[in-house]
Protein backbone atom coordinates (compact mmCIF):
# COMPACT_ATOMS: atom_id res chain seq x y z
CA UNK A 1 0.00 0.00 0.00
CA UNK A 2 1.01 3.51 -0.96
CA UNK A 3 1.48 6.42 1.42
CA UNK A 4 -1.20 8.17 1.97
CA UNK A 5 -0.57 12.29 1.30
CA UNK A 6 -1.20 14.83 3.73
CA UNK A 7 -4.02 16.28 1.67
CA UNK A 8 -6.14 12.89 1.06
CA UNK A 9 -5.51 12.62 4.86
CA UNK A 10 -7.17 15.97 6.18
CA UNK A 11 -10.04 15.13 3.64
CA UNK A 12 -10.75 12.00 5.01
CA UNK A 13 -10.56 13.65 8.55
CA UNK A 14 -12.79 16.84 7.37
CA UNK A 15 -15.76 14.33 6.26
CA UNK A 16 -15.74 12.48 9.20
CA UNK A 17 -15.87 15.67 11.28
CA UNK A 18 -18.53 16.81 9.22
CA UNK A 19 -19.81 20.62 9.50
CA UNK A 20 -16.76 21.22 11.51
CA UNK A 21 -14.70 19.68 8.85
CA UNK A 22 -16.29 22.55 6.49
CA UNK A 23 -12.65 24.91 6.32
CA UNK A 24 -10.54 22.08 6.48
CA UNK A 25 -12.41 21.13 3.08
CA UNK A 26 -11.79 24.33 1.51
CA UNK A 27 -8.78 23.99 2.10
CA UNK A 28 -7.97 21.25 0.25
CA UNK A 29 -9.45 21.78 -2.76
CA UNK A 30 -8.60 23.80 -5.82
CA UNK A 31 -10.59 26.79 -6.54
CA UNK A 32 -11.71 25.27 -9.99
CA UNK A 33 -11.68 21.32 -8.53
CA UNK A 34 -14.33 19.05 -10.12
CA UNK A 35 -16.13 16.33 -7.63
CA UNK A 36 -18.74 13.62 -8.93
CA UNK A 37 -20.14 11.63 -6.45
CA UNK A 38 -22.92 9.25 -6.37
CA UNK A 39 -24.68 9.70 -3.17
CA UNK A 40 -28.15 11.14 -3.91
CA UNK A 41 -28.74 7.87 -6.39
CA UNK A 42 -27.07 9.28 -9.55
CA UNK A 43 -24.20 10.50 -10.53
CA UNK A 44 -23.40 14.19 -9.97
CA UNK A 45 -20.92 16.16 -10.90
CA UNK A 46 -20.45 19.40 -8.68
CA UNK A 47 -17.77 21.95 -10.66
CA UNK A 48 -15.75 24.76 -8.16
CA UNK A 49 -14.80 24.68 -4.84
CA UNK A 50 -18.04 26.54 -3.60
CA UNK A 51 -20.48 24.33 -5.08
CA UNK A 52 -18.49 21.17 -3.82
CA UNK A 53 -19.00 22.39 -0.30
CA UNK A 54 -22.68 23.37 -0.95
CA UNK A 55 -22.77 19.30 -2.49
CA UNK A 56 -21.19 17.91 1.05
CA UNK A 57 -23.32 20.86 3.35
CA UNK A 58 -26.46 18.23 2.35
CA UNK A 59 -24.97 15.47 4.43
CA UNK A 60 -24.07 17.59 6.91
CA UNK A 61 -27.71 18.34 7.74
CA UNK A 62 -28.69 14.32 8.25
CA UNK A 63 -25.31 13.05 9.53
CA UNK A 64 -24.70 8.77 9.67
CA UNK A 65 -24.43 8.04 13.38
CA UNK A 66 -21.32 7.02 14.64
CA UNK A 67 -19.90 7.09 11.62
CA UNK A 68 -16.20 6.09 10.95
CA UNK A 69 -14.26 5.68 7.58
CA UNK A 70 -11.67 3.00 7.43
CA UNK A 71 -8.49 3.56 4.49
CA UNK A 72 -8.37 -0.06 3.04
CA UNK A 73 -6.26 0.32 0.42
CA UNK A 74 -4.31 3.50 -1.33
CA UNK A 75 -2.22 3.39 -4.54
CA UNK A 76 -0.43 6.38 -6.28
CA UNK A 77 0.87 7.38 -9.46
CA UNK A 78 2.40 10.85 -9.95
CA UNK A 79 -0.61 13.03 -9.21
CA UNK A 80 -3.58 10.04 -9.34
CA UNK A 81 -4.05 8.66 -6.20
CA UNK A 82 -6.80 6.01 -5.51
CA UNK A 83 -8.21 4.90 -2.13
CA UNK A 84 -10.48 1.76 -1.19
CA UNK A 85 -12.28 3.09 1.56
CA UNK A 86 -15.11 1.55 4.39
CA UNK A 87 -17.74 3.57 5.37
CA UNK A 88 -18.98 2.07 9.21
CA UNK A 89 -22.19 3.15 10.75
CA UNK A 90 -25.04 1.47 11.67
CA UNK A 91 -27.46 3.03 9.73
CA UNK A 92 -25.54 1.68 6.93
CA UNK A 93 -27.06 -1.65 5.78
CA UNK A 94 -24.85 -4.26 7.14
CA UNK A 95 -23.39 -1.45 9.10
CA UNK A 96 -20.56 -0.52 6.60
CA UNK A 97 -20.07 0.97 3.05
CA UNK A 98 -17.65 0.74 0.48
CA UNK A 99 -16.06 2.83 -2.48
CA UNK A 100 -13.25 4.44 -4.20
CA UNK A 101 -12.18 7.86 -4.37
CA UNK A 102 -10.32 8.75 -7.43
CA UNK A 103 -8.04 11.71 -6.63
CA UNK A 104 -6.21 13.85 -9.08
CA UNK A 105 -3.60 16.02 -7.71
CA UNK A 106 -2.74 20.07 -8.54
CA UNK A 107 -0.15 21.99 -6.90
CA UNK A 108 -1.01 20.29 -3.39
CA UNK A 109 -4.94 20.57 -3.91
CA UNK A 110 -7.47 18.57 -4.62
CA UNK A 111 -8.06 19.28 -8.76
CA UNK A 112 -10.52 16.17 -9.17
CA UNK A 113 -12.36 13.80 -6.70
CA UNK A 114 -14.59 11.14 -8.30
CA UNK A 115 -16.18 8.77 -6.07
CA UNK A 116 -17.27 5.26 -6.82
CA UNK A 117 -19.22 2.70 -4.49
CA UNK A 118 -18.00 -0.41 -4.35
CA UNK A 119 -20.54 -2.17 -2.06
CA UNK A 120 -21.95 -2.35 0.98
CA UNK A 121 -22.08 -5.18 3.70
CA UNK A 122 -20.79 -6.19 7.53
CA UNK A 123 -17.25 -4.01 9.00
Amino acid sequence: MDRLPAEVSNFFLAMQAGRAGAETLRAVFAQDAIYEEPFSGETRCHEGREAILAAMATGWERPLPEMHIRIDHVETDGARIRVDWTCLSLALPGGAGRGSNHYVMRDGLIAELRTVLTGEGEG
